[in-house]
């Protein structure tokens, strides 16, 4: 394993977390490989039913590695097109495949691609120190890992603009009003709760979270009848579940459910 990407998993939550501290945890081609590689591990992983995303240091993550820049520049349009799609853009569609709840700690710095990556996953807690900037446009650039496609949706299109427009910085306590995080907790803090709420989660049924986070995200795509078509197609699927029969019988003998996944 790559040690720029480190992970580990307790309690049933598997930790992925950026280790670049000296480039502010900038992101290579070999860190996306390596990335890709673990969340498909933990998609299908019976040990994971949550997945932590963080980073090492003072930063969450600066994006792409600038000083690569200049490289891609010199691309044909073609190239560079083929390389969005093979790496980074890669990263968003794997964390789109995966049902599981996904949460970013965003534990310092998140610009540009870094912001994006937060956006990709379910929820954002944030360290009080967080700043976020989407500073495409201060670059000459536009969002390429799929920031224009997540954060209107997050945070609305009015507001989505003004922070690309305006490529400036905003705080945790600002995150949480817009809605671009979900909790912010003290810098010594944010670790740990953030292991304390995806242990909550990963000891819910398995099963029913999958499909919730399924037809919620696809809800978003669709017209109320579908939605509720897929809501409909899918209810027979936990009726029958043996996390379904466990919660009942937890709930008649008057003690925590033992979820299976099944």
């Amino acid at each position: 394993m790559s040690e720029t990407v480190v992970s580990s998993v307790a309690d049933k939550v598997a930790t992925i977390r950026l280790n670049r501290p000296e480039k502010l945890n900038a992101f290579t081609d070999d860190m996306i490989t390596t990335w890709v590689g673990l969340l498909e591990e933990y998609r299908s992983s019976e040990d994971v039913n949550v997945i932590v995303i963080t980073g090492t240091g003072r930063a969450f993550s600066t994006g792409g590695d600038v000083g690569k820049f200049s490289d891609y520049a010199s691309n044909t349009a073609a190239g560079i097109k083929a390389r969005l799609s093979e790496n980074v853009q890669r990263l968003a569609m794997k964390m789109q495949d995966i049902d599981k709840p996904v949460i970013a700690a965003v534990n310092g710095l998140a610009i540009g691609g870094g912001v994006d990556i937060a956006l990709m996953c379910d929820m954002r807690f944030a360290a009080r120190s967080a700043k976020f900037a989407e500073t495409y446009v201060k670059m000459g650039l536009i969002p390429g890992a799929g920031g224009a496609y997540y954060l209107p949706r997050i945070v609305g299109v009015a507001k989505a603009l003004e922070l690309f427009w305006s490529s400036e910085s905003i705080d945790a306590t600002e995150a949480l009003r817009i809605g671009l995080v979900n909790r912010v907790f003290d810098d010594d803090k944010l670790a740990e709760e953030t292991q304390a709420f995806a242990s909550k989660l990963a000891r819910g049924a398995p099963l029913a979270m999958k499909l919730v986070k399924r037809i919620l995200y696809r809800g978003l795509e669709t017209d109320l009848r579908g939605a509720l078509d897929l809501v409909a197609s899918n209810m027979p699927v936990v009726r029958m579940s043996e996390d379904h029969q466990e919660a009942i019988a937890a709930f008649r003998e008057k003690r925590e459910p033992k979820f299976s996944g099944k």
